[in-house]
Formats: C-alpha cells, structure tokens, sequence
C-alpha cells in the first residue's frame, strides 16, 4: 500500500467513481452535446456503450492499484490461502490478523455499487425493452459482480436497488441468490433469441460480442451459484444445476471460452506485488504445491531469495514480531519470499476457467445431479484442461499420483512460525474413498487450479473446509473469530451504517447473527458436506 493518504481520499475517490461511470461516453463528444440527438448516439449504442467497461473493470478495481488491494487483496486473496502480506500493516493489526480495518473494508462494497449496479440499471432503462441482447449481457456481469459481494457480506442491496434515494432496502442472501439464477434465466433467454445480433461487439472485454459463448458463461455461472448453495438449499441447488447441464449450448469446456476480462494496463496485483513489496506467497500454496511436485508453481510464482532455488511461502496473520524496530523492518526479511510470476499478472484477468467448471462438474456428479458425467472424469479433465491453461505437459502423470501429499511449513525466518501439514490428502482418484474424502480432493484441485482469483477460492473454502489451510498466527479477533474455522464474513461498512442505518439493521436480522466475522453466511453451513 502507497500511503494512508489514499484512504483518506477514499470518499473524493468513490464520488469521481459514480460521476465518471455515469457521464463517459459524453465527455469526448465535442461542443454541447445536447447538439448531438439521442437518435444519433442509438445508431452505433454509444448512449449505453461507454457504461460496460466501467462494469468488466470494477468486478474487481482494475485500476488503480491500491484500490483492488482495498477491495480485494487484503481480504480474499489472503483468507484464501492464496497470497498474503509481507508487512504487519497497521503494526500488525489489520485485516489479516482479523483485527479488521473498516476504511479499508469499504472499498468491497463501493466499488461495484458505483460501478456496477450504477451502471446495470442505467443500461435496462435505456435498453431493455429496443434493444433487449444489450440489457442481457449486462445482467450477466451484475450478477458476476454481486454474488460476490454477496459472498462476503451475506444480505444485500440487489432487487430494490435504486428504488429510493434515501434508504436502500437488503434481500437476504437467500433471496439474493434467487434473483440471480432469476436474472440469469433472463439473460440466457434474451440472448439466445438474439444470437446472431453484432450490437454488443464493440463493447465486449470478453467474447468478442459471441453470444454462445455468453451463454456458456451464463450457464457455467449458474452451475457455480447452485454448488455454493448445494448445503443451504439442496432441492434448488440441483435444479438449477441441472439447467445449466442441460441447456443446448452448455457450459464452458475449452480454455479459449474461460471468462476473462482483456484489459490493456498490468494486473494490479502486478504492482503490489513487483513494485511495493507488499505481497507475496501464502504458506499454504507453498505446502501444497511444493508437496505435490505441482509444475504449475514455476507459472504462478518466481523461486524465493530467502532460501535460494525454493518456493518459500509466508504465514498468514503474521503480527509484528519481537526483534524488529518496525513494520518495514520485518517486511524486509519477509518480502525475500516466493513472489507471483508474470504468468497469472497478465492484462487479461480470470474470472472464471474451463478448469473450474469441470471441477463444479466433478461435485455435481459427486451429488448425482444429472447431467454431470461421472466425478473421476471431470475431476481428471479439470486438472488437464488447468495445465493447458500454462502450455505445460505431465498431467497424466500427475494424475495418477497416489503418494504424494502437502508439506509441512518450515519458516526459515522464524521457525516459530513453522506449522505441520493439515491435509494427507494424495492427487490421484480414488473411488472406493468415501465422498468427503473425493470431494476434500475436488476442492483442492480446484484451489489450485482458480489461483489467483482469490474471491472464489475463499468462498469455496468457507463452504467447504477444503483446502485445509494454515490458520492465522495471530488472531486479533478479541474472540469473535475462532482461529481454526477461520474468518467468514466482513461486517456491513461504514458509509451503510452511516447513510443506511435502518436498511443496516433489516439487514442484520436477515443475517441471522451478529454483524462480525464469526457469522457464518447462509449458504455456510456447519457440519460434513454430505
């Protein structure tokens, strides 16, 4: 992180947000644009146009930098097990020491509301009833974007949004999600009744303006929603898994139809990682890979200096340790660890991969929803199709590994720090192993293969238990977090709290729980997953 200045400016940021999502496109039309009539901006969409990259690019804060670490790598990226922060921030009381910092929380929540939402709904005013394959697609992304919001904070403002200026009324997470296999049954009609239409090709960051594949997307999408509710609310789940296996064009399957959004700057862990220092390898990526002999390492992370020619990882939750003056005296020893590799801080962000659906699939099967093939099969064709995904060889061999298995955890800063391996778990099939047990292996792969869209590799951890990453070293929760079943949510923010109150507090009792990080979502289920 730059500076604290930036979250201070953090309010001038967001309002800049709302107008400049709302006026670009006006902005380059020379003279008074009211000389330009609305008749003329339809021809070629730009009314609408200039409205969708601000949606790709804010699922998560493209740009800038530090505001992506606000809204997304200093929580997800790291309660995943994925990356976490060479430096105690806030002299070691912060997010990832579950001392939660509340200025930076806020950046989850205003972002795609400003960006998204905003946008969403100035687009189905303008479209939906002329022009209705542009209103789809743009139905699609809100739903990407706010399931995930909806993943970390549970209730949220979604069916009502935009229906006063004043007071925002919440859906619970269940009726949440109800919307958005609703929406998501809209768009996939809507599109496929205009497949061949070429009006959104100028404005597509994805697919080249290539419905079938939006449909793909969509279908793979809902298949995503239905998994994470498949504890919650198992008859739903199905039937809309199901729907999505059913559906005449499918889901994803090929690498070149995984969800991405083509920018034109560096990923902005990019920065964080290369320029500032601030973040690097997970301790939890390290034991698994490097226990799995996984070749995929070499594409997602450089070698450390702190042990030459070795992946080396750094426990979450570290605080600021004895024997050190200050934060930048211990980020010094800690940001020799393993940092990311160019390969995953591409332009190009992943948002969802053919190797994640064959994974959903692989469960799907694993729960007899039909449709799905068999388990084996799609658990062995997400790991093939996630090395395709890195131009590497050995899969099959990999596959059948049957003795390898997570590392234990060797600090070689503080050997205080060192932790044994949680999981036993091997690489290859098995099918005589109970369900838990494949599924503990489904899961894992599928970790593996997401990184580094932490988002959903916490999401998914929060369902299901698995991967079994380190817990936190220190955990400042003050007893709201227990430290082994780990964090589960973000409370509401504070500008909710404060514009909001009453909507806070509906809120709260659709919540079912306290508002801290101890509450678990309503798909987050306690007990086996079977």
């Amino acid at each position: 992180m730059k500076n604290t200045s930036n979250i201070l400016l953090s309010g001038i940021v967001v309002f800049s947000m709302i107008f400049s999502s709302c006026s670009e496109g006006l902005d380059d039309i020379d003279g008074n644009p009211r000389n330009i009539t609305q008749e003329q901006l339809e021809v070629d969409f730009q009314n609408v146009g200039s409205l969708y990259k601000p949606m790709f690019e804010n699922i998560y804060q493209y740009t800038p930098p530090w505001s992506f670490q606000l809204q997304q790598n200093l929580n997800a990226d790291v309660f995943s097990g994925y990356m976490t922060n060479p430096r105690p921030f806030v002299a070691g009381a912060n997010n990832t020491t579950y001392n939660l910092v509340s200025g930076w929380n806020n950046f989850i929540w205003s972002v795609p509301y400003s960006n998204v939402m905003n946008n969403a709904k100035t687009i189905e005013n303008e479209t939906k009833d002329e022009f209705p394959e542009l209103f789809a697609v743009s139905q699609i992304l809100k739903v990407t974007a706010m399931h995930r919001v909806s993943d970390v904070f549970g209730p949220i403002v979604y069916t009502k949004f935009g229906e006063s200026a004043t007071t925002s009324e919440y859906d619970s997470q269940e009726e949440a999600y109800s919307a958005f296999f609703n929406d998501l049954d809209e768009a996939v009609q809507i599109l496929s009744d205009n497949i061949d239409s070429p009006r959104f090709t100028a404005f597509d960051l994805s697919y080249g303006g290539n419905y079938e594949n939006w449909i793909k997307y969509a279908n793979s999408l809902r298949l995503r929603l239905a998994i994470r509710i498949s504890k919650a609310d198992p008859i739903k789940a199905k039937t809309e898994a199901e729907k999505s296996l059913s559906h005449p064009n499918g889901v994803i399957e090929t690498n070149t139809e995984s969800f991405f959004v083509n920018g034109t700057l560096d990923h902005p862990v990019k920065t964080i990682n290369n320029s500032w220092g601030d973040i690097r390898m997970n301790a939890s990526m390290e034991s698994i890979l490097v226990g799995y002999e996984d070749p995929r390492i070499n594409s997602y992370f450089d070698p450390s200096e702190v042990s030459e020619g070795e992946f080396k990882g750094v426990r979450n939750g570290l605080p600021l340790l004895s024997g050190y003056d200050d934060e930048l005296a211990q980020k010094a020893d800690y940001v020799t660890f393993s940092l990311l590799a160019d390969d995953v801080l591409t332009p190009r962000v992943q948002l969802m991969t053919a190797a994640e659906v064959f994974f959903l699939k692989a469960e799907a099967a694993l729960r007899g929803w039909s449709g799905a093939g068999t388990a084996q099969a799609n658990y062995e064709q997400g790991i093939i199709t996630s090395f395709q995904q890195y131009s590497l060889g050995g899969s099959n061999n990999y596959i059948t590994n049957a003795t390898l298995t997570p590392n234990d955890y060797v600090d070689p800063v503080n050997a205080a720090n060192s932790i044994t391996a949680l999981s036993n778990i091997t690489i290859a099939w098995d099918e005589a192993a109970s369900n838990e047990e494949k599924l503990e292996r489904i899961i894992t792969q599928k970790w593996i293969a997401m990184f580094p869209e932490g988002q959903e590799a916490w999401s998914e951890y929060r369902r299901t238990g698995y991967p079994k990453i380190f817990p936190v070293v220190s955990n400042q929760s003050g007893g709201v977090i227990d430290t082994d079943l780990q964090i589960r949510r973000i409370p509401f923010v504070d500008s909710e709290l404060q514009t909001n109150p009453d909507g806070v507090a509906d809120a709260v009792t659709k919540l079912g729980g306290p508002d801290n990080a101890g509450t678990r979502l309503w798909w987050d289920v306690p007990g086996g997953n079977f």
